[in-house]
């Protein structure tokens, strides 16, 4: 299986959510900050995850992401293909011609398809709820939701002091003859 970050971010991310989402929405910068990984990367994958229904957005002040479904309906699985992470260990991507250009399938074509079906499998049948839950039983700690900065007190408006004088070159010049 060629599981790329692409794959472990999105289900890194989606785990971070699910644990935060009954605080209300969670903004893609907070998870970048806490997962340590790239916002615009981040806004990618989610992007994907979106139009795959996995997760909502909410715009807005106090918006952010929230998950699309409930997190016991979401597979592992559902995340790593929604982000066009493909999930195949063969040499020719599943299309039987692994000796290149040559028709015909490799000697251990078989070993690594059935390798991707009891990855598939698996991943099929992790739910995003388990792994919520692991990470509970780890003792992983979730923050209180960040209090809403206070609005700052108007300040009082000074009015500019007027200075009568000339503000160029020219100006200057002028006002030395005018006198």
């Amino acid at each position: 299986m060629r599981l790329t970050t692409k794959g472990r971010f999105a289900v890194t991310a989606m785990i971070d959510l699910a644990l935060r989402q009954n605080a209300g929405p969670v903004t893609l910068a907070a998870i970048s900050q806490r997962q340590q990984i790239s916002l615009s990367y981040l806004e990618q994958l989610f992007g994907k995850l979106r139009r795959n229904g996995l997760v909502e957005s909410t715009r807005g002040p106090g918006g952010g992401y929230t998950l699309g479904r409930e997190s016991s309906s979401i597979t592992i699985a559902e995340i790593i293909t929604s982000v066009d992470e493909a999930m195949d260990a063969t040499s020719c991507g599943g299309k039987e011609n692994c000796n290149g250009g040559e028709a015909g399938r490799c000697m251990t074509h078989d070993l690594w398809s059935k390798l991707n079906a009891r990855m598939s499998e698996f991943l099929g049948s992790v739910s995003l709820q388990d792994m919520v839950e692991e990470q509970l039983a780890k003792g992983v700690h979730i923050e209180a939701k960040p209090m809403l900065k206070k609005a700052i007190a108007p300040m009082q408006v000074v009015k500019p002091i007027r200075i009568n004088a000339p503000n160029s070159v020219f100006a200057l010049g002028g006002a030395a003859f005018a006198k």
